[in-house]
């Protein structure tokens, strides 16, 4: 840890020994409510600026950035049009992640729900390993295979996510979450799939993924998929509304300027230009800010039982006009 550290912890500190000696043992430790391990850890926080408004940062604007949504979607609902998407929701969103977005001043709350059903069939890629294969019989003939960067894109992108399906098969370890699918990759861009050279008839049979040579086997499959309706509510027609609903849904804690001592205030400074961390007992400022910041869980209990299923830890602030995300972890001393 930086040497500063600990220096800066023992002034502050000075002009409250006497306090922190007289409660030090109705905080307790952090952790367990065992003291005997505080010394080699401290507790680590930061702030990361965001900016001074949180319209930047959650609502998108078409017409200044080109967004990862269906802009066609966008327009619809503001025209009051029906507007469907298989299998992809139009926004991306989610009733717990929504998506915000402006047009002409006027602020969109954008969603999606599920109006119908639709079957269809896919094209699967799934990859086996070509050497494993020929491991009991003879060795495998890999001069014929295909470079995956040699592919058109599409297809470099299906064989790396296979890769990850093919290389988890058969270990402990995971796939990517969202992108493998029924062990392998499924084709669903109709471009993607015109322009396939792996979906073709004579399309090739192996493939080299960084050094590994795959047997490619490509299957069609039936899919039941979800039918989305683009939403689109009105909730604001002002900066100023957009900005106080963004608040009270993602901000946390406020601290004005006058909430907090001088001490309090240097270890927010610290915290924003780096990090600051203490070990426990905290100083008073230390514990003033997390007090500020909601965190009693780490100063008046068992955080790992007391805590247990909060969001303790991270969260966003709002401090001396400017939002912070901060993050509270736990290090060993340095």
């Amino acid at each position: 840890m930086h040497e500063r550290t600990p220096s800066r912890r023992r002034v502050l500190a000075g002009g409250v020994a006497a306090v922190i000696g007289a409660t030090a043992g109705c905080l307790g430790g952090p952790l367990g409510g065992d003291d005997t391990g505080d010394a080699d850890r401290v507790l680590r926080l930061t702030l990361d600026a965001v900016g001074e408004t949180l319209r930047d940062r959650f609502v998108d604007d078409p017409t200044e950035t080109e967004p990862t949504w269906d802009t066609a979607a966008f327009a619809a609902v503001r025209d009051g049009e029906h507007y469907t998407t298989q299998y992809r929701k139009p926004f991306f969103s989610t009733t717990d992640d929504p998506r915000y977005a402006v047009h002409d001043g006027t602020y969109y709350r954008l969603g999606s729900v599920v109006v119908d059903e639709a079957e269809t069939t896919r094209p699967v890629l799934r990859l086996y390993d070509a050497d494993g294969d020929a491991a009991e019989s003879e060795p495998s003939d890999t001069a014929g295979a295909v470079e995956a960067d040699a592919l058109p894109p599409g297809d470099r992108r299906a064989v790396e996510i296979a890769h990850f399906a093919a290389r988890a098969r058969g270990n402990g370890g995971g796939v990517p979450i969202g992108l493998v699918e029924r062990g392998g990759y499924v084709y669903r861009r109709p471009d993607a799939i015109d322009a396939s050279s792996v979906l073709a008839d004579d399309g090739p049979d192996r493939v080299a993924v960084r050094d590994t040579v795959y047997r490619i086997e490509v299957a069609r499959e039936r899919f039941y998929e979800p039918v989305y309706r683009a939403t689109g509510t009105v909730i604001a027609e002002s900066p100023e509304r957009m900005e106080a609903i963004l608040r009270a849904r993602e901000v946390g804690a406020r601290i004005a300027e006058g909430d907090l001592s001088p001490d309090a205030r240097e270890v927010i400074e610290s915290a924003s230009h780096g990090g600051y961390e203490e070990s426990h007992p905290y100083s008073e400022a230390y514990a003033a800010v997390l007090r500020a910041l909601h965190e009693r869980p780490y100063l008046d209990g068992n955080i790992e039982s007391d805590g247990a299923g909060t969001e303790s830890g991270a969260g966003t602030v709002r401090h001396a006009g400017r939002y912070y995300d901060y993050r509270l972890r736990f290090e060993p001393a340095g």
